[in-house]
This record gives structure tokens, C-alpha cells and sequence, in this order.
């Protein structure tokens, strides 16, 4: 005779009880990638759906190049655990039909607080590269950050997007070029250029380099940005780029100052100190970030690093972060912990691969209606009212 429990399983009463089979995966959130979706991105439900598709799409060598970090990856792993640790806390008969997402950084209006981060080599993940990207962009009306490495003009790109564009730069050995190159970005009309201080060497980026050896190398279609540039013919050593400046210092950013005549942040912020010292040297903004956990695995994760930098910053100069996002209640819990917008890299390069512009535009199109029910559920019906009181502590 069956037992009351045998019974209660049987009619998938027993609360709490899985009714998988004893071998099947659970649809965590590590695993979600793994699941079969549909083939288009209009069917996409969220970054990791597009995440699987550009996976079926791209060679192994280029994908590791997108999502891969360096050496264990578990910064990559703390960037995401960050975010699922903060519990946020809900506020019922509050009035939301009408949210607001505007945001303003430097004088620009955004529709809302998500920018597209810097990425390089574009056309590896899709033929049109940069500029489906922009296309993207423009669709779902966010700004994108240009990478130095970018795979197509400066000048291309912008002819394409019809919302403003920033820079970013990585200083390089040849110091005359930068001068160059930040004056090139400026006549196209880039609004602000973003200086990466974090990348005096790259982490051993191991999965990427399996990749490439399995596959096809992890190619950017050319650096056009960087055509003309003197590399140096003598290396400290082989951890150390021919073509990066692995000995920058704060003369530096001074000396980029002195010709820089839109708002210069800097990319790679992580202690509080170095944050001070980039506001007694004049800096106008800050991106907290560990550059995705591809150069120093085990640094800390970059949401627990924001509120330490946003204490000392006070309001003095935009703090913007990124790391970690994939979900509108990520972008919700950055702006309660005092970043003014946030930047994403691998979750578009999964749309671009994807589809291309349509892939982009609905990256970010699931971030901002993920923000706006966060917002709707915590009773928040402007940007200027998400603070930490939202948070249960």
C-alpha cells in the first residue's frame, strides 16, 4: 500500500519536493545558458537566452574571447554572486504607472542609466561589427563607448549613430599617437573619452587561448584606430604589451588633461584612495570596474566595491560601474548603491552575435523593462528615488 508521502509525490503536492528526474540539470542560474531556445532574438527572454544562441553561432575560439576571464574565472564568478546577494525591498500601493528612467551624465540625457561599455574587435562576433552595434544602440536609444580596438572607424561609426558616442582609450607606448587619437575621437564628436588604468598587463586569459587553439584565432577584423602607431621593438618582458603603456602613472592622466575638452573618466577604479586621488587630479567621472574579470582573477567584485568608492567620491564627480549585469534588478541595485548609470560588455556581444542589431537592441531592451518592473515593485517611479532605503539590510 503506497505511503501518504508516496501519495502526496505522486500529485505534486508536496511542497518544496523536486519532480525532476533524479539525472536532470536544474534550470539554476549557471545552467541557464545551457537551454534550447527559439532562433530568433525577438524570442529571447533574457542575456542568457542570447548568451546560447551566440554560442551556436560563434566558433569556440571567438566565444571564449567574449566570455572567457583570466585564469579561474572567479571573478567573473564574484561579479554575479555580488548581485544575487543584495535582497531588495519590495513597496506596495504606490501609484507606478508612470516611471521615469531618464538619467543625465555630463550634460546628456539618457533614457535611461545602461550604456554600452567598451568592447573591441566587433566584426569577429558579426560582419557588420561596430557598426550593427550602433545600429543597436540607436533602436533602443543608449549611448556606446567606442573601443580603441575597435574593428571599424571612428569616424564610420558615428556617421551611423544618432546617439552621442564616447571613447575609449588605452594609453599606448607611443605617446605622441594618444595626443592623436584623442583629438581624432574629439573632431568625430565623441562626448567623453574613458581612460582604462587597469590593464598594465593582461590576466592569463586561459580559456581564450584553448579556444583559439581549437579553433579559429580570436581575430577583430583589424584595428583601424591604431593605424600608424609606432609598437616598441623592445619588451620588458612577455607578460607586457608591444603596443599598450604598461608604466602609466598620474602625469599621465594630467597630461591628458591638458588636451582632453570633453569629460575624461577613468575605467578600472576598484579602492577608494586611488578614487580621491582621480578627483584631486581634476577627473570628471569614475567607472568602477575590474575589466570584467579578465586581467587580476580573485579582485573584488565590482557591487561590493561601489559603495566604498561612492562614500568617498561624495557626490563630487558621476561614479558608473559595470561587471556583472545581466539583470534589471543588477542595474536597480548599482543605482541604489550610488552609481549614476552602469556600462555592459559581454551581454550585447551576445546579442551582436546573436543578430546583429536587432541582438544589441534587445539586450538592452530586456535590461530596461527588467528596470522598470524592479522599479514598479519597489515603488520607485523615478531614478532620483532608488536609494539604499530599497535595499533590506
Amino acid at each position: 500500500m503506497p505511503t501518504r508521502r508516496e501519495i502526496l509525490m505522486s500529485t505534486g503536492a508536496l511542497a518544496g519536493v523536486s519532480m525532476l528526474p533524479a539525472n536532470a540539470k536544474p534550470l539554476a542560474s549557471a545552467v541557464q545558458d545551457e537551454v534550447p531556445i527559439p532562433g530568433s532574438v525577438d524570442k529571447a527572454l533574457n542575456i542568457w537566452d542570447l548568451k546560447a544562441m551566440a554560442r551556436e553561432r560563434l566558433t569556440e575560439g571567438h566565444f571564449a574571447a567574449i566570455a572567457g576571464g583570466a585564469a579561474d574565472e572567479i571573478t567573473i564568478r564574484w561579479n554575479r554572486e555580488g548581485f544575487d546577494k543584495i535582497r531588495l525591498r519590495p513597496k506596495v500601493l504606490i501609484d507606478p504607472t508612470q516611471i521615469d528612467t531618464r538619467t543625465t551624465l555630463f550634460g546628456q540625457e539618457h533614457a535611461y542609466p545602461v550604456l554600452l561599455g567598451p568592447t573591441g574587435g566587433h566584426r569577429s562576433t558579426h560582419p557588420d561589427g561596430e557598426l550593427a552595434t550602433a545600429r543597436g544602440a540607436n533602436h533602443a536609444n543608449a549611448t556606446m563607448v567606442l573601443s580603441t580596438f575597435s574593428s571599424t572607424a571612428i569616424e564610420e561609426v558615428v556617421q551611423v549613430a544618432t546617439n552621442p558616442l564616447w571613447f575609449q582609450l588605452y594609453v599606448m607606448r607611443d605617446r605622441p599617437f594618444n595626443r592623436d587619437l584623442v583629438l581624432r575621437a574629439q573632431a568625430a564628436g565623441a562626448k567623453a573619452v574613458c581612460v582604462t588604468v587597469d590593464t598594465a598587463t593582461s590576466g592569463p586569459r586561459n580559456r581564450q587561448t584553448r579556444g583559439r587553439q581549437r579553433s579559429s584565432p580570436s581575430g577583430g577584423g583589424g584595428q583601424p584606430l591604431l593605424q600608424g602607431m609606432k609598437r616598441s621593438t623592445s619588451v620588458e618582458s612577455d607578460i607586457f604589451s608591444a603596443s599598450r603603456e604598461p608604466n602609466l602613472t598620474w602625469k599621465d592622466i594630467d597630461w591628458l588633461r591638458s588636451f582632453t575638452q570633453v569629460p575624461l573618466l577613468l575605467k578600472g577604479i576598484l579602492d577608494a584612495e586611488d578614487a580621491e586621488r582621480a578627483i584631486q587630479e581634476g577627473v570628471d567621472g569614475l567607472i568602477v570596474s575590474n575589466h570584467g574579470g579578465r586581467n587580476l582573477d580573485t579582485s573584488q567584485a565590482t557591487i561590493e566595491a561601489l559603495p566604498e568608492i561612492v562614500e568617498k567620491v561624495d557626490g563630487r564627480i558621476p561614479v558608473l560601474i559595470d561587471g556583472g549585469i545581466r539583470r534589471g534588478t543588477d542595474v536597480f541595485k548599482a543605482l541604489a548603491l550610488g552609481a549614476k548609470a552602469v556600462l555592459i560588455g559581454r551581454p550585447y556581444r551576445y546579442g551582436l552575435a546573436a543578430g546583429g542589431a536587432p541582438g544589441v537592441s534587445r539586450v538592452l531592451e530586456i535590461l530596461r523593462r527588467e528596470l522598470e518592473m524592479t522599479m514598479a515593485s519597489t515603488g520607485r517611479t523615478s531614478i532620483a528615488q532608488i536609494d539604499r532605503s530599497v535595499l533590506w539590510s
